[in-house]
């Protein structure tokens, strides 16, 4: 999983990166090679005025098709937000591949009902 993560009006600390990391690694680890690229950006909208403000954009591909799966999340707390992100980039990946899982069994359906005809 090829990763950036970037940070627009708030400091980028090591422990943040490794929290950030950690749950991309447990949200899309089990996808393995079907996911791409993962583009990660937080943002603090008000900046030092407070509020729920902290915004975690997550954008991932999946492969091979090259589909990008977008989820977003805010909240006053950034590993809240950043939790949520995750767990929704989560959910739409399984979607995403469950989607494509039913399109391919309903193909095989298809072609084997025409062998079965002749």
């Amino acid at each position: 999983m090829d990763t950036d993560i970037r940070t627009l009006s708030t400091d980028l600390t090591e422990a943040l990166q490794s929290y950030i990391e950690r749950r991309l690694y447990f949200s899309l680890g089990r996808f393995g090679r079907r996911v791409g690229r993962v583009r990660v950006r937080i943002t603090d909208v008000n900046g030092p005025r407070g509020g729920a403000d902290k915004s975690c954009h997550i954008s991932a591909e999946l492969w091979p098709s090259g589909k990008t799966l977008l989820q977003q999340a805010a909240d006053p707390n950034l590993y809240v937000a950043i939790g949520r992100a995750t767990k929704g980039i989560s959910r739409s990946f399984a979607r995403a591949l469950g989607r494509n899982l039913e399109r391919r069994r309903k193909r095989e359906t298809v072609r084997f009902s025409r062998q079965c005809q002749y």
